[in-house]
């Protein structure tokens, strides 16, 4: 019977297979090792995934890219061919992903925050301020806050621009959109409750968060007001959620800001947060 090792060419394709789930892991522990503070999520993320990530997965699928070929220059194939295959699967899907990661956030504005209602802006309490700070916060919490310049570079156009604009030209709108899958961001309104109590949705809103797992940071029945932070599983990163519930006539409103504590561009996670949890504070007032 003819032997099915494939020598040189096997190792090279068991090599390819090797670099692939190496790539894989070095996301990983990109992520990890920021989450657990063993360096800064600049380097985490803005070096070691944005930056080299991507220069690692190409050689992966290079190398992969080259293995397949010589597993089918000669017998005996199927070893060298079956690691060669599990290489370019693994490098390959990793690499769309990446792509894909990459036109999102080139479909999505560079904002880090998004409310219900700009024109009457959510303030953050002291106890919020203060929490933002001993985590090193980089992102301030303005009124009306301005994209940066240099975001012009990637993003022609945006720097300069109030981020309540580019929110507001993000949402879905019937007119502009075929459907919400194709808008940047879901429509963030008020929610309002014509006949619905105020202390009931107060408490509608402070069991949304609670079910969310959230860490509460205030809770002020009096004032309207529910703060929390939501730390991202994987690099730890804290966004910070402000409700504030008014009365309005027999019923009530409910306005959400969400806001990143770092980074320039959410790629849409605090739009889709304020969604969601809007949508839940309505499904249990009604």
């Amino acid at each position: 019977m003819e032997s099915q090792d494939a020598g040189w060419r096997g190792k090279f394709a068991g090599f390819a297979l090797g670099l692939s789930l190496f790539a894989i892991l070095w996301f990983a522990v990109a992520a990890i090792g920021t989450k657990l503070g063993l360096w800064g999520w600049q380097f985490g993320l803005g070096k070691m995934t944005i930056s080299w990530g991507p220069l690692l997965l190409m050689a992966a699928l290079g190398v992969s890219v080259i293995a397949m070929i010589i597993a089918l220059i000669k017998a005996p194939r199927k070893q060298a061919l079956m690691l060669a295959l599990g290489a370019l699967l693994v490098s390959g899907l990793a690499f769309g992903r990446v792509l894909a990661f990459k036109g999102q956030a080139e479909r999505l504005p560079p904002i880090h925050e998004v409310q219900t209602d700009w024109s009457n802006p959510i303030q953050p309490s002291e106890e919020l301020m203060a929490a933002r700070a001993a985590t090193g916060a980089l992102n301030t919490v303005e009124d009306a806050p301005v994209v940066p310049e240099a975001v012009n570079a990637r993003w022609p156009g945006m720097g300069g621009r109030l981020v309540s604009d580019l929110q507001a030209e993000s949402e879905y709108d019937p007119a502009r959109h075929e459907s919400v899958k194709l808008a940047p961001y879901p429509a963030l309104d008020t929610l309002v409750e014509p006949a619905v109590s105020y202390d009931m949705a107060f408490n509608a809103a402070l069991e949304s968060v609670k079910a969310r797992g959230w860490t509460i940071v205030t809770n002020d029945i009096e004032s309207g007001s529910i703060e929390a932070t939501q730390a991202s599983f994987w690099f730890d990163f804290k966004d910070d959620v402000l409700i504030r519930v008014m009365p309005e006539g027999e019923g009530s409103r409910i306005d959400v800001r969400s806001i990143s504590r770092v980074g320039l561009s959410d790629l849409g996670a605090n739009a889709k947060r304020v969604r969601d949890l809007l949508n839940e504070i309505e499904v249990r007032l009604n």
